[in-house]
C-alpha cells in the first residue's frame, strides 16, 4: 500500500458538489481512492447548510465511528441535510435518527416482534412471491427488470409481513413513488429522501389506521406484533409505526431492489463469475450476494455528529463536528480488500459495510435482504438460465443511495 500523502484535496474533488455525483462511476471511484490515500479525512463544505464535514472514506474510520455511538451521534440526523424539526415532529423519528436509550427501546420492541414463527412465514412468502414474479415475467415479457422484478419482490414481501391488505398496496406504492420521485441530485444542492411530504403523510395515515385496527383486533402479522408488544410496558405508537414503515420502505425495499438490479447487471458483465455461480449455485450464492452488496453498496453514506472532542485513528475531531461515513468508499479500501475494484463472488473474507459498519445501527433487515436475493436469483437462474441485462442500468445521480431507475433485460423463453 502506498504511504499516505499530505492532507490536501486534489483539484476537482468536492463531495459536496452535486456535479461530483453525476460523474461516471470510474471517475468517482478514482476520486475516493485519492481521498483514502490522504493522511487524514478531507473536509468539505455542505452546499445546503454551509456546515463543514469530515469525509470518512477508509474502512477503519467508518467502522470505528459506527461502533462508537456514544461519540458519533445519529440523533441530529443521518441524512444530508438533516431532517427539519417540524418534519420529525409531524412524521416521527426514524430509528436511524435516534440514539440510545430511545433507539435501544425501539430496537428491542422491533426485535421482539420478529418471532421465529414470523421469520419462518416470511421465508415461505419470499419463495411464493418470487415464484409468482417469475411466472408473470415469463407470461408478459416485461422489459424493465426494476419495476417488474427487483422492486416487486421486497415490496410485496414487506407488505405481507406487515399485514398490509392487498387492496391498499397499490395505493401505498403510488404514494411511495411520489414521495421519492425527486430523490437524487438537484441543480444547486443534494436532495435526500423525504420530499413529497404530502404523499408521505397520506401513506403514514393508512399505516396508522391499520395500527389502530390491529390494536383492537390483532392478527398474525408484524403490525399487530409491533402495536401490541409489551417490552417493559412499551409498544410502538401510531406515529412510531408510521416512521418504522417508512424506514422499511427505504431500508427494506429501495436498497434490496437496487442490489438485485445491480447484481443482474454485474453477473451479465462478468460471465466468468456467472459461470462459477452456475457450477455450484447452493455453495456460491451466499458469497455472490455478499459481493454484490459490497460492489454496489446500495446506501452510499450516512452522517454523524460528534458528542464530544475525540481522536479518530489519529485525527482530532471537535464536539459538534459533522462527519459523513462513505460506505461505498470503505468497501473499496485497498487496505482491507485485495483488488477491490474486481467483482469476485469467491472473495473471502469479505468484511464489507453494505449493511453498516456494525454497532447499534447495523441493518435490522440484513437477513431478510440476503434471503430475498438468494431466493429470487435461484428462481430466475433456474427457470430462465440465460436471463441477462441489456445495456447499462439507468442510474439516478444521488449522494445518498446507488439507485437504479431502470434496467432493460431479456431471456430466452423455455420450450
Amino acid at each position: 500500500m502506498t504511504a499516505p500523502v499530505r492532507a490536501e484535496i486534489q483539484p476537482g474533488i468536492d463531495l459536496a458538489d452535486p456535479g461530483f455525483w453525476r460523474l461516471p462511476d470510474a471517475d468517482r471511484a478514482a476520486a475516493f481512492a485519492q481521498l483514502r490515500a490522504l493522511d487524514r479525512p478531507a473536509v468539505f463544505t455542505d452546499r445546503a447548510t454551509g456546515r463543514r464535514f469530515h469525509a470518512l472514506v477508509r474502512h477503519a474510520d467508518v467502522v470505528a465511528a459506527s461502533r462508537t455511538p456514544e461519540v458519533f451521534l445519529s440523533g441530529p440526523g443521518v441524512t444530508t441535510p438533516e431532517p427539519a424539526r417540524w418534519v420529525r415532529a409531524l412524521f416521527g423519528d426514524s430509528m436511524v435518527n435516534l440514539d440510545d436509550p430511545r433507539h435501544a427501546d425501539l430496537r428491542r420492541i422491533v426485535s421482539r416482534a420478529f418471532t421465529p414463527r414470523l421469520i419462518a412465514r416470511v421465508e415461505e412468502d419470499i419463495r411464493r412471491v418470487a415464484g409468482r414474479i417469475v411466472d408473470e415475467v415469463v407470461e408478459s415479457r416485461p422489459q424493465d427488470f426494476v419495476t417488474a422484478v427487483a422492486a416487486e419482490l421486497p415490496y410485496q414481501v414487506i407488505c405481507t409481513m406487515m399485514g398490509i391488505p392487498e387492496r391498499q398496496r397499490r395505493e401505498i406504492l403510488a404514494q411511495i413513488n411520489h414521495a421519492s420521485e425527486n430523490t437524487g441530485v438537484a441543480r444547486s444542492r443534494i436532495r435526500v429522501p423525504g420530499r413529497g411530504l404530502r404523499a408521505l403523510a397520506r401513506m403514514q395515515a393508512v399505516i396508522a389506521a391499520l395500527g389502530r385496527e390491529r390494536r383492537r383486533h390483532p392478527a398474525d402479522d408484524l403490525i399487530s406484533a409491533l402495536v401490541t408488544a409489551d417490552v417493559d410496558g412499551k409498544h410502538l405508537s401510531s406515529r412510531e409505526l408510521g416512521a418504522f414503515f417508512s424506514l422499511l420502505l427505504v431500508a427494506g425495499v429501495e436498497t434490496t431492489r437496487n442490489a438485485l438490479a445491480h447484481g443482474l447487471h454485474l453477473l451479465t458483465e462478468h460471465p466468468d463469475q456467472r459461470a462459477l455461480l452456475a457450477e455450484d449455485f447452493d455453495a456460491r450464492i451466499g458469497g455472490a450476494v455478499e459481493e454484490i452488496v459490497r460492489y454496489s453498496t446500495p446506501i452510499i453514506q450516512f452522517r454523524r455528529t460528534l458528542a464530544t472532542d475525540h481522536v479518530l485513528n489519529g485525527t482530532p475531531l471537535a464536539k459538534g463536528d459533522k462527519v459523513v461515513l462513505f460506505f461505498g468508499s470503505a468497501n473499496r479500501d485497498e487496505a482491507v480488500f485485495t483488488d477491490p475494484d474486481a467483482f469476485d463472488i469467491t472473495r473471502s473474507p469479505n468484511p464489507h459495510l453494505g449493511f453498516g459498519g456494525g454497532g447499534p445501527h447495523f441493518c435490522l433487515g440484513a437477513y431478510l435482504a440476503r434471503q430475498e436475493m438468494k431466493v429470487l436469483y435461484q428462481e430466475l437462474f433456474t427457470r430462465l438460465p440465460d436471463i441477462r441485462s441489456v445495456g447499462s442500468p439507468e442510474l439516478i445521480p444521488s449522494s445518498f443511495d446507488n439507485r437504479v431507475r431502470s434496467l432493460r433485460f431479456g431471456f430466452t423463453p423455455a420450450a
